[in-house]
């Protein structure tokens, strides 16, 4: 199809020697400069098909007219992607089919240091691949040079109108040559996106890899619409996670705080489930799909902001644990499956309250699930439709709250041998603001006695001339004691009544 043997070999290294029906259609059209315009459903090749001709037409650095070139090192092209997952989705892509070709790619998003994205531009790239924000504030920072590119590439430039970004788009247009190479890919065509592309291409190619009668959904994909309880959606996800043949499962929710309940809450029922949203680091956002794509978490819980970034190998299911806004967006989750020509199940939860939203998607698709069908995670349709084994439950390891208890109770019945920590009630003065003389008591740490009354009606001080030998008595301090002393119990002193001093009563009287 004339693509170089250096970019078809390092495709083959990764057994990929057979295009698909977009590559097929948009390969011959962009190796020879075009403008074009591809749709295609999701997951059916289209990074590759506009990855190829970015990496032919850049002029690398051992090329010999390199050096010929009016600014060597400058970026040569640029691709637009509307998230960070995307853009590093689309990197790895472009990587891989430069491998033996030797072109210098670099990802820009936002979230990270700007450090090391300087640094590469300084030292020279010929591949530049980011979001439209973080590529803007470059550009105004003079530190991205856009005036030497000679191919652009929209990707997913639906995405990137919902999510408002369409005037950066523009602002990143105007900066480059207006002989250039443009592509646009997407896998619906909004007015807006059509207005664009009339006022930016030139005489561009439409491309479309499947008839107009055909459905935006891939056919590999098995759809099921439930309605089901809000209450209940985990339980019914849960045991999703326990189907026969279940690969990877990424999970869509509407919101970033449902995501990261969602996440916390099969994850303290034994699965090994992550979040991803917005409000999560960068870094942390990268680790998670790192963690996915390594097969060490089995559910990625995610927002809709990350849709179009998960290219991940047998992603199996696809559940929508949040009704859909509309088609487009319900399109784009369950095209994280199915995807390759491999076959995906994709799982719709509606509330009672999504009712109406759904009869929308469900007409303006064609789909045959106009009237849900009621299901709890203890139907047996449920089993039988997803291969769920009967024994499955809703939890397969305590909860770290139960085993923490358990081991608290364990603990309290003779199971440690930690000794029980005892309170020292020792004073350094007493209640009469005297100082507590214990070489005087014969103590270190003097108990917690009570003075015995006086008996006989005796003074104190008679009581203390009549003490053995007629030695004047020691005096010994008022202690408070347990609540059951202070009920008439009898002091512990087993033998002579002690005197009770002057500044013990007036503490009693305190």
């Amino acid at each position: 199809m004339g693509v170089l043997p250096e970019i078809a070999d390092s495709l083959a290294d990764l057994g990929i020697t057979h295009p698909f029906p977009i590559q097929e259609m948009t390969l011959p059209i962009a190796l020879l400069g075009n403008d074009l315009i591809g749709q295609a459903r999701t997951g059916t090749g289209k990074t590759l098909a506009f990855a190829i001709p970015v990496v032919q037409r850049t002029v690398v650095p051992h090329d010999p007219e390199f050096e010929m070139l009016g600014a060597p090192g400058k970026p040569q092209a640029l691709i637009v992607a509307p998230t960070r997952e995307l853009a590093i989705q689309v990197s790895g892509d472009v990587s891989d089919a430069s491998t033996k070709r030797g072109a210098r790619v670099l990802t820009v998003y936002g979230g990270v240091p700007y450090e090391p994205q300087l640094e590469a531009l300084e030292t020279g790239v010929e591949i530049v691949i980011g979001t439209p924000g973080r590529l803007l504030d470059l550009a105004k920072r003079k530190a991205l040079d856009l005036s030497h590119v000679k191919s652009l590439v929209l990707d997913e430039a639906d995405e990137m109108l919902d999510l408002g970004f369409l005037p950066d788009v523009e602002a990143l247009i105007a900066r480059t040559p207006e002989l250039r190479q443009t592509m646009l890919f997407s896998a619906t065509m909004p007015g807006a996106i059509v207005s664009l592309a009339r006022t930016h291409m030139r005489h561009p190619v439409n491309i479309r890899a499947e008839s107009s009668s055909d459905s935006q959904t891939v056919p590999a994909t098995a759809q099921f619409v439930y309605q089901a309880h809000d209450l209940d959606k985990p339980e019914i996800v849960a045991r999703v996670l326990q189907a026969e043949d279940r690969g990877r499962i990424v999970v869509f929710t509407r919101t970033k705080r449902a995501s990261q309940r969602l996440a916390d809450d099969l994850a303290e029922r034994g699965f090994n489930a992550a979040p991803l949203h917005g409000d999560m680091a960068q870094g942390a956002r990268e680790k998670a799909m790192a963690r996915f794509r390594d097969g060490k978490i089995d559910a990625l819980v995610a927002t809709d902001v990350a849709a179009r970034g998960i290219d991940v190998e047998n992603v199996t299911h696809v559940i929508n644990y949040s009704c859909p806004e509309d088609d487009k967006t319900y399109v784009h989750r369950i095209g994280r499956t199915g995807r390759a020509g491999k076959s995906g199940i994709a799982i719709t939860l509606v509330d009672w309250s999504d009712v109406a939203r759904w009869k929308t998607i469900n007409k303006t698709l064609g789909l045959p699930f106009d009237e849900p069908v009621e299901t709890y995670s203890t139907s047996e349709m449920l089993y039988h439709d997803l291969g769920i084994p009967s024994e499955a439950k809703g939890r397969i390891a305590p909860p770290k709250e139960r085993e923490r208890s358990e081991g608290s109770r364990d603990r309290s019945a003779g199971g440690s041998d930690r000794p029980k920590r005892t309170r020292n009630r020792s004073r350094s003065r007493t209640r009469g603001g005297r100082p507590v003389d214990r070489a005087e008591t014969g103590d270190a740490t003097p108990s917690a006695e009570v003075a015995a009354p006086v008996q006989d009606g005796s003074s104190p001080e008679s009581g203390a001339a009549n003490g053995e030998g007629g030695q004047t008595r020691r005096r010994r301090r008022r202690r408070r004691r347990p609540s059951g002393a202070a009920n008439g119990e009898a002091p512990s002193s087993g033998g002579d009544a002690a005197a009770v001093t002057s500044d013990a009563a007036a503490g009693s009287a305190e």
